[in-house]
């Protein structure tokens, strides 16, 4: 596979490993990889909000055992360092869509460097999602 877009959604923790985790696997095969984080994921794209996130509902009280099975699994258990391995494959953009960096707070201040900016929705799924090979949506 050449290349891969994938749409975030969801900022829980355990839920936003998945997404990501598909992201390494396939950039480290030399796949391309165009991600949005939209609705709350948004929030993922910020140092304070990578650090914020927490694993919700019903299996929030594993938080621990998570983390402590994340790093077992020889990954960093923090958000922005897994990001910053990401970007650090030359493989991997990260994108804010603008509305929901609008609604939930982020702009060109808080914006993690590793961004490659704020866009339209419409311009990711014209120019990254129909353009690649496969898309995905968490």
């Amino acid at each position: 596979m050449k290349s891969l877009a994938i749409v975030v959604r969801d900022d829980a923790y355990d839920k936003i490993l998945t997404p990501l985790a598909f992201a390494y696997l396939t950039a480290s095969e030399g796949t391309q990889v165009d991600m949005l984080f939209v609705n709350w994921a948004v929030k993922a794209l910020t140092a304070d909000g990578a650090a914020s996130l927490h694993i919700d509902g019903r299996h929030a009280g594993d938080e621990a055992k998570v983390r402590e099975g994340v790093a077992k699994a020889g990954l960093p258990t923090d958000i922005y360092e897994i990001l910053k391995a990401l970007k650090s494959t030359g493989c991997v953009n990260f994108y804010a869509c603008s509305l929901a960096a609008a609604i939930f707070g982020v702009d060109d201040a808080n914006i993690i460097p590793e961004a490659s900016g704020i866009v339209g929705a419409a311009w990711f799924l014209n120019d990254k999602a129909a353009k690649a090979e496969h898309y995905q949506y968490f």
